[in-house]
């Protein structure tokens, strides 16, 4: 049993920032736009929701309030960031693979640039504990409240609203089935009155706040607060985006995908609390580089039968019908 509290509670926070990311490139994609920026706006996300929480640490605000407002910093800091592709690939209708690789690398560096400038370090680290012990009355439920109510953060409940939001949004809502048409059939769509650059823009500025809050989140619960410029965020914005193409850019698939790739990437810091793969003697490191090596395999393997949004990095051009 504390193997599989092990497993749980160290799973999940892997899983969310993930498993956002990927729902922000779903929204993104499904809307027609292909974003490859997914690593670069998590660090900028990431960064500036430290940044926040550096400038509050010692206050008189709870841990927890900081967390939410640091929260809506990196929100708003992915929404900013993803403004750049949205009028690269809208209005300026250039190659979207290659603009957004070029937003992963102007990142990096920049904020390494800051990091160094304003802290003398590659990064900025904050001593805010946001580590939850229980939570009152659900974590007193045998067994459900140890495993998911226990020793954990409250990003993990924030980024299942975020997923239940999402599905609805996408699946319930009028703006929904207008942003899946201008990425299947925009010409159609911008026939019966649909602004296709508007919905575009909107499907590229969610992605951007999804990815924000989802480098936040991993800033909190995989680096425990840190951040650093130099490593950037360990390549979560593209194993997302390979979550994503495995989740066939459905929601409830991508939730699923997310699990999968968390679970793998977990194994590294619990081979001993599992007899059977501790006793195969394998080194540590073939287990961290598991998740990456599986997702080549899986892609390589699934990408033939992957359904992709027919109009997904074909700019729009009203006159091209």
């Amino acid at each position: 049993m504390d193997t599989l509290y092990f497993l749980v509670q160290n799973t999940l926070p892997v899983a969310i920032p993930l498993l956002l990311v990927a729902l922000g490139g779903m929204f993104s994609e499904r809307s027609g736009v292909i974003n490859i920026a997914l690593e670069g706006i998590m660090l900028f996300g990431a960064y500036f929701g430290c940044l926040f929480v550096y400038s509050l640490q010692g206050s008189a605000l709870s841990a927890q309030l900081i967390l939410v407002l640091a929260m809506l910093v990196a929100a708003i800091s992915g929404f900013l960031y993803s403004l750049l592709l949205s009028f690269a690939a809208i209005n300026m209708k250039s190659d979207q693979t290659i603009t957004g690789t070029a937003l992963n690398m102007l990142i990096p560096a920049v904020i390494l640039l800051f990091s160094k400038m304003k802290f003398n370090s590659d990064g900025v680290t904050t001593n805010v504990p946001f580590y939850v012990r229980k939570i009152p009355v659900l974590g007193d439920i045998p067994v459900i409240g140890q495993l998911f109510f226990q020793n954990t953060y409250i990003t993990i409940y924030i980024g299942f609203v975020l997923f239940l939001i999402s599905t609805i949004v996408l699946y319930k809502t009028r703006f929904g089935l207008r942003l899946r048409a201008c990425g299947e059939h925009p010409h159609a769509a911008d026939s019966v009155g649909v602004n296709v650059k508007k919905m575009r823009y909107a499907g590229v500025s969610i992605s951007g706040i999804l990815g924000g809050i989802g480098g936040f989140f991993y800033a909190v619960g995989v680096m425990d607060g840190n951040t650093n410029g130099h490593t950037g965020v360990a390549g979560f914005g593209f194993l997302a985006l390979a979550v994503m193409i495995f989740g066939q850019w459905k929601p409830g698939r991508i939730f699923l995908a997310a699990l999968f790739f968390a679970f793998l990437r977990m194994l590294s810091r619990s081979i001993a609390l599992i007899p059977f793969l501790y006793n195969l003697g394998i080194d540590n490191t073939f287990y961290k580089i598991l998740p990456y090596l599986v997702t080549m395999i899986v892609l390589a393997f699934t990408s033939k039968h992957s359904r992709a949004p027919k109009a997904e990095g074909i700019p729009f051009d009203p006159g091209a019908r």
